[in-house]
């Protein structure tokens, strides 16, 4: 009997487990750059510091002890890659950016004497493309007149877009009457109108992408402020992937006074 108990008493003993914490590493940060610069183009081998500054913060929010646990949790789940992406190249931008391209561009359509396309690529959280419209519509284009489509590899950024609602600083370049056509403004917040969110069709895309090159075609190109963030090779790639998609050589790719050095 004694046996038989001290055998039961003994099965219900557990082992207790030891939890063993991953030690804390956040000092080499180049594989996370050279993944970032193979998925996206972007090339942060002269921004190590401040890469590693934003990884650092993006893994202790999330409590990732480490980046190579980051860069393994990147690989196994792909809403995660996204969330990642998304927190490295979401920028701010405002509205009427390098307004003589924007005046150049106005003057162009007005010349065309049939409906064109026109692409803008990156388009972060819209202010770019509305700009183009609001552009067009004060100079009596008609809306029927044009079609803008957007595109950003961020899916935060272009959630922002569609909502469209801006603050004082997004703004501060627009006239206060553009403002008031244009804009419903609310408890601080500059909320586009309809009519012109309605002129935009946004999508998720990487340039990179063949999913990009099946965008189709395009009359004129935007696009800023994209190519300072590649290395010369990347660069090369990307303007010559940009020229393939214009309908026609002779019209315009608008690239960032800063996108050509």
């Amino acid at each position: 009997m004694l046996s038989r108990f001290f055998k039961k008493k003994q099965d219900t003993v557990t082992e207790e487990k030891t939890t063993v914490l991953e030690t804390e590493d956040y000092t080499d940060v180049s594989p996370i750059a050279r993944y970032i610069k193979e998925q996206t183009g972007i090339n942060f081998d002269r921004q190590l510091g401040i890469l590693r500054s934003k990884m650092t913060s993006f893994c202790k929010i999330r409590y990732i002890r480490s980046f190579q646990t980051c860069l393994t949790k990147v690989h196994e789940d792909s809403s995660f890659k996204q969330e990642l992406i998304n927190y490295l190249t979401t920028n701010e931008t405002y509205f009427y950016r390098e307004v003589s391209q924007i005046e150049d561009f106005v003057k162009c359509i007005k010349s065309e004497n049939k409906k064109v396309s026109v692409l803008c690529a990156p388009c972060s959280s819209g202010e770019e493309p509305y700009s183009l419209v609001i552009a067009l519509l004060e100079a009596g284009i008609s809306a029927e007149k044009f079609n803008i489509t957007a595109i950003d590899i961020s899916t935060d950024a272009l959630e922002m877009a569609k909502k469209a609602l801006y603050k004082e600083r997004n703004v501060k370049n627009i006239d206060n009457n553009i403002r008031s056509k244009y804009f419903d403004f609310k408890e601080n917040t500059y909320a586009l109108k309809d009519f012109v969110k309605g002129q935009v069709m946004f999508k998720q895309v990487n340039i990179f992408d063949k999913e990009f090159l099946e965008l189709g075609r395009f009359d004129y190109i935007f696009s800023r402020n994209m190519l300072i963030y590649f290395d010369k090779e990347t660069k090369q790639k990307a303007r010559g992937i940009l020229e393939s998609m214009l309908k026609d050589k002779e019209k315009k790719i608008y690239f960032g006074h800063a996108d050509l050095y």
